[in-house]
Protein backbone atom coordinates (compact mmCIF):
# COMPACT_ATOMS: atom_id res chain seq x y z
CA UNK A 1 0.00 0.00 0.00
CA UNK A 2 2.75 2.73 0.88
CA UNK A 3 4.33 1.80 -2.76
CA UNK A 4 1.64 2.92 -4.51
CA UNK A 5 0.64 5.95 -1.81
CA UNK A 6 3.68 7.42 -2.00
CA UNK A 7 3.49 8.96 -5.73
CA UNK A 8 -0.02 10.71 -5.07
CA UNK A 9 0.04 13.86 -4.57
CA UNK A 10 -2.58 16.30 -3.95
CA UNK A 11 -3.74 18.42 -7.13
CA UNK A 12 -5.09 22.06 -6.03
CA UNK A 13 -8.60 23.13 -7.62
CA UNK A 14 -8.75 25.86 -9.82
CA UNK A 15 -11.39 27.55 -8.06
CA UNK A 16 -10.79 28.08 -4.17
CA UNK A 17 -12.89 27.20 -1.29
CA UNK A 18 -12.75 30.75 -0.17
CA UNK A 19 -14.16 31.73 -3.90
CA UNK A 20 -16.90 29.50 -3.25
CA UNK A 21 -17.97 30.62 0.07
CA UNK A 22 -17.99 34.31 -1.24
CA UNK A 23 -20.38 33.28 -4.53
CA UNK A 24 -22.71 31.20 -1.84
CA UNK A 25 -22.41 34.27 0.74
CA UNK A 26 -22.42 31.86 3.62
CA UNK A 27 -19.34 29.97 5.39
CA UNK A 28 -18.55 26.41 4.46
CA UNK A 29 -18.85 23.48 7.43
CA UNK A 30 -19.66 20.44 8.93
CA UNK A 31 -22.91 20.21 10.97
CA UNK A 32 -21.88 16.97 13.05
CA UNK A 33 -25.44 15.93 14.74
CA UNK A 34 -24.46 12.83 17.26
CA UNK A 35 -27.11 11.17 19.31
CA UNK A 36 -28.33 7.72 20.60
CA UNK A 37 -30.80 6.01 17.65
CA UNK A 38 -34.34 7.76 17.81
CA UNK A 39 -33.30 10.99 19.32
CA UNK A 40 -34.32 12.41 15.75
CA UNK A 41 -31.01 13.43 14.07
CA UNK A 42 -32.16 12.97 10.61
CA UNK A 43 -35.17 14.70 11.12
CA UNK A 44 -33.47 17.43 12.35
CA UNK A 45 -30.35 17.39 10.30
CA UNK A 46 -33.34 17.56 7.36
CA UNK A 47 -35.11 20.11 8.84
CA UNK A 48 -32.67 22.29 9.21
CA UNK A 49 -31.61 21.64 5.43
CA UNK A 50 -35.11 22.70 4.25
CA UNK A 51 -35.01 25.80 6.00
CA UNK A 52 -31.25 26.83 4.45
CA UNK A 53 -32.93 25.86 1.46
CA UNK A 54 -35.84 28.10 1.73
CA UNK A 55 -33.27 30.71 2.31
CA UNK A 56 -31.36 30.08 -0.87
CA UNK A 57 -28.44 28.56 1.10
CA UNK A 58 -26.56 25.90 -0.49
CA UNK A 59 -26.38 22.61 1.98
CA UNK A 60 -26.89 18.95 1.82
CA UNK A 61 -27.18 15.85 4.53
CA UNK A 62 -25.56 12.48 4.65
CA UNK A 63 -27.75 10.61 6.35
CA UNK A 64 -25.76 7.15 8.42
CA UNK A 65 -28.74 5.21 6.66
CA UNK A 66 -28.75 6.47 3.15
CA UNK A 67 -24.74 6.36 3.06
CA UNK A 68 -24.63 2.70 4.14
CA UNK A 69 -26.69 1.80 0.32
CA UNK A 70 -23.60 3.30 -1.34
CA UNK A 71 -20.12 4.61 -0.21
CA UNK A 72 -20.27 2.46 2.96
CA UNK A 73 -22.40 -0.36 2.46
CA UNK A 74 -20.84 -3.62 3.31
CA UNK A 75 -20.08 -2.35 6.87
CA UNK A 76 -20.72 -3.70 9.72
CA UNK A 77 -21.96 -2.37 13.21
CA UNK A 78 -18.86 -3.64 15.26
CA UNK A 79 -16.02 -1.18 16.47
CA UNK A 80 -13.78 -1.20 13.33
CA UNK A 81 -16.59 -1.07 10.83
CA UNK A 82 -18.23 1.88 12.69
CA UNK A 83 -14.26 3.90 12.69
CA UNK A 84 -14.22 2.90 8.82
CA UNK A 85 -17.70 4.51 8.44
CA UNK A 86 -17.06 7.37 10.57
CA UNK A 87 -13.78 7.71 8.53
CA UNK A 88 -14.95 7.95 5.08
CA UNK A 89 -17.95 10.37 5.94
CA UNK A 90 -15.32 13.06 7.28
CA UNK A 91 -13.48 12.57 4.23
CA UNK A 92 -16.52 13.40 2.54
CA UNK A 93 -17.92 15.79 4.54
CA UNK A 94 -14.20 17.77 4.38
CA UNK A 95 -14.85 17.60 0.31
CA UNK A 96 -18.19 19.27 0.72
CA UNK A 97 -16.53 21.61 2.66
CA UNK A 98 -14.12 22.87 0.08
CA UNK A 99 -17.45 22.95 -2.06
CA UNK A 100 -18.38 25.65 -0.48
CA UNK A 101 -21.77 23.88 1.06
CA UNK A 102 -23.09 23.61 4.94
CA UNK A 103 -23.12 19.78 5.31
CA UNK A 104 -25.49 18.22 7.87
CA UNK A 105 -24.52 14.76 8.93
CA UNK A 106 -26.83 12.22 11.02
CA UNK A 107 -24.81 9.64 12.67
CA UNK A 108 -24.43 8.10 15.58
CA UNK A 109 -21.07 8.04 15.52
CA UNK A 110 -20.91 6.92 19.41
CA UNK A 111 -17.32 7.15 19.63
CA UNK A 112 -15.51 10.69 20.82
CA UNK A 113 -12.42 9.60 19.17
CA UNK A 114 -14.03 9.27 15.95
CA UNK A 115 -15.72 12.59 16.12
CA UNK A 116 -12.51 14.43 17.11
CA UNK A 117 -10.76 12.83 13.88
CA UNK A 118 -13.33 14.39 11.65
CA UNK A 119 -12.88 17.97 13.82
CA UNK A 120 -9.11 17.23 13.15
CA UNK A 121 -9.70 16.99 8.96
CA UNK A 122 -10.81 20.61 9.19
CA UNK A 123 -10.14 24.43 10.24
CA UNK A 124 -11.18 24.96 13.67
CA UNK A 125 -14.37 26.45 13.23
CA UNK A 126 -15.59 24.92 10.07
CA UNK A 127 -16.86 21.73 12.70
CA UNK A 128 -19.83 21.86 14.55
CA UNK A 129 -20.58 19.53 16.69
CA UNK A 130 -24.39 19.10 17.59
CA UNK A 131 -25.37 16.87 20.46
CA UNK A 132 -28.84 15.77 19.77
CA UNK A 133 -29.73 14.71 23.04
CA UNK A 134 -32.91 12.49 24.05
CA UNK A 135 -32.66 10.23 27.39
CA UNK A 136 -32.87 6.64 26.46
CA UNK A 137 -36.23 6.20 27.21
CA UNK A 138 -37.39 8.32 25.00
CA UNK A 139 -35.63 6.88 22.11
CA UNK A 140 -36.76 3.68 22.96
CA UNK A 141 -40.62 4.78 23.54
CA UNK A 142 -40.27 6.09 19.85
CA UNK A 143 -38.40 3.25 18.48
CA UNK A 144 -39.06 3.88 14.85
CA UNK A 145 -37.27 1.35 13.10
CA UNK A 146 -38.28 -1.61 15.96
CA UNK A 147 -34.24 -1.30 16.47
CA UNK A 148 -34.67 -1.04 20.47
CA UNK A 149 -37.14 -3.76 20.80
CA UNK A 150 -34.45 -6.28 18.52
CA UNK A 151 -31.60 -5.59 20.57
CA UNK A 152 -33.34 -6.14 23.69
CA UNK A 153 -34.37 -9.60 22.45
CA UNK A 154 -31.12 -10.03 21.05
CA UNK A 155 -31.73 -10.31 17.79
CA UNK A 156 -29.45 -7.01 17.11
CA UNK A 157 -25.70 -7.50 18.71
CA UNK A 158 -23.54 -3.94 19.14
CA UNK A 159 -26.39 -1.85 19.58
CA UNK A 160 -25.38 1.50 20.68
CA UNK A 161 -27.13 2.14 24.45
CA UNK A 162 -28.45 -1.44 24.57
CA UNK A 163 -24.84 -3.31 23.75
CA UNK A 164 -22.46 -1.19 22.73
CA UNK A 165 -21.79 2.26 24.35
CA UNK A 166 -22.32 5.73 23.24
CA UNK A 167 -20.15 8.48 24.35
CA UNK A 168 -21.72 11.74 25.08
CA UNK A 169 -19.76 14.66 23.24
CA UNK A 170 -18.40 16.86 26.34
CA UNK A 171 -17.72 20.21 25.02
CA UNK A 172 -19.96 19.81 21.64
CA UNK A 173 -20.45 23.75 20.00
CA UNK A 174 -24.65 23.13 20.72
CA UNK A 175 -26.64 20.69 22.36
CA UNK A 176 -30.25 20.19 21.05
CA UNK A 177 -32.65 18.33 24.01
CA UNK A 178 -35.30 16.55 21.57
CA UNK A 179 -37.06 15.06 24.13
CA UNK A 180 -37.97 17.96 25.17
CA UNK A 181 -38.69 20.71 22.52
CA UNK A 182 -40.69 20.25 19.32
CA UNK A 183 -38.58 20.25 15.73
CA UNK A 184 -39.38 23.59 15.18
CA UNK A 185 -38.14 24.84 18.04
CA UNK A 186 -35.09 22.65 17.95
CA UNK A 187 -34.48 24.35 13.93
CA UNK A 188 -34.93 27.87 15.69
CA UNK A 189 -32.17 26.88 17.87
CA UNK A 190 -29.86 25.94 15.28
CA UNK A 191 -30.66 28.93 13.21
CA UNK A 192 -29.85 31.39 16.09
CA UNK A 193 -26.64 29.91 16.94
CA UNK A 194 -25.65 29.76 13.37
CA UNK A 195 -26.59 33.37 12.66
CA UNK A 196 -24.12 34.26 16.42
CA UNK A 197 -21.41 32.86 15.27
CA UNK A 198 -21.28 34.16 11.60
CA UNK A 199 -22.17 30.70 9.55
CA UNK A 200 -25.48 32.11 7.97
CA UNK A 201 -25.93 35.72 6.79
CA UNK A 202 -28.02 37.99 8.91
Amino acid sequence: MKQETKHIVWHDTAVQKQERQQRNQHKSCILWFTGLSGAGKSTLANALEHRLFERGLNSYVLDGDNVRHGLNKGLGFGEEDRKENIRRIGEVAKLFVDAGLIVCTAFISPFAEDRNRVRALVQEDEFVEIYVRCSLEACEDRDPKGLYKKARTGEISNFTGISSPYEEPLQPELVVDSDQHSIEACVNQMITFLRERNYLPD
